[in-house]
């Protein structure tokens, strides 16, 4: 959701080229400065190829570019039960092991009831400022465990390398610092919902820093507040078709 992927071949090599929004520079070389603690931590995650002035990211006039080295391996399956657990446990991992992990960039998805884009449909304005209330009184009343977000966790960002069996991702994204069910709840959806999710959260608790309580009392705020952050970028953007998806994800949600 938060970019335009492509994979790019070289020669014998191969890489992975990422596309953001101009303002995302910051927070998408803090998430390329956490996979360089990922990899020193011996987890497998995409090397970023430098510009010959040494930056880890151009502008350009269609946003923010970045080029990393791809980790061998073929991209999870979500819809694959061995597969989605697999998932959980490496996004768990990341989060565990960026534990205590500080970049320079340390904010976080910051959603405006207020904001213009918002008046593009009658109902997600309101829809837009209850999914924030109900996850700002969250953080407030709750200790939910924060850290480094991946932001956008899809399964084709983690691969599996059939040769070695290892596990690795992509790159560790652009979320900034923040409460890490956002992230849980983020794949839950990738996953199809939580019915669909089982081994994903399975895997997950099993290797991460949340736990079973904390997930059950947090996860469904937290996926209120992606499907508002989704509808908010269907609007900046006029996707009405996305904008329609979120609406009746919003509108099957208790509250």
């Amino acid at each position: 959701m938060m970019s335009q992927t492509w994979d790019v071949t070289a020669g014998a090599e191969r890489y992975v080229a990422r596309l953001f929004g101009a303002n995302n520079r910051p927070s998408l070389e803090a998430g390329m400065a956490a996979g360089d603690h990922l990899r020193a931590s011996g987890m497998a995650a995409g090397r970023p190829l430098r510009t010959l002035g040494g930056a880890l990211s151009a502008e350009t006039p269609a946003g923010v570019l970045a080029v990393l080295h791809r980790v061998p391996g073929r991209p999870l399956d979500g819809a694959d039960l061995e597969d989605q657990r697999l998932w959980g446990d490496r996004l768990g991992t990341v989060h565990r092991v960026l534990q205590g992990f500080s970049p320079e960039r340390s904010g976080w998805i910051l959603l405006d009831p207020r904001a213009g884009h918002l008046g593009v449909e009658p109902w997600l304005r309101s829809a837009v400022g209850g999914a924030v209330t109900a996850m700002t009184r969250l953080t407030v009343t709750d200790r939910l465990t924060y850290g480094i977000l991946h932001g956008d966790p899809a399964p084709q960002d983690f691969v599996l390398d059939p040769a070695t069996g290892r596990a690795g991702l992509l790159d560790c994204g652009a979320g900034g610092t923040g409460p890490l069910i956002y992230d849980v709840a983020a794949a839950v959806i990738y996953a199809g919902g939580p019915d669909h999710a089982a081994p994903l959260l399975d895997g997950y608790v099993a290797a991460g820093p949340i736990g079973p309580d904390e997930l059950a009392a947090a996860l469904p705020v937290a996926l209120r507040f992606r499907w508002a952050v989704q509808a908010d970028r269907s609007a900046r953007e006029r996707d009405l078709t996305a904008l329609a998806r979120a609406r009746a994800a919003l509108e099957s949600m208790p509250g």
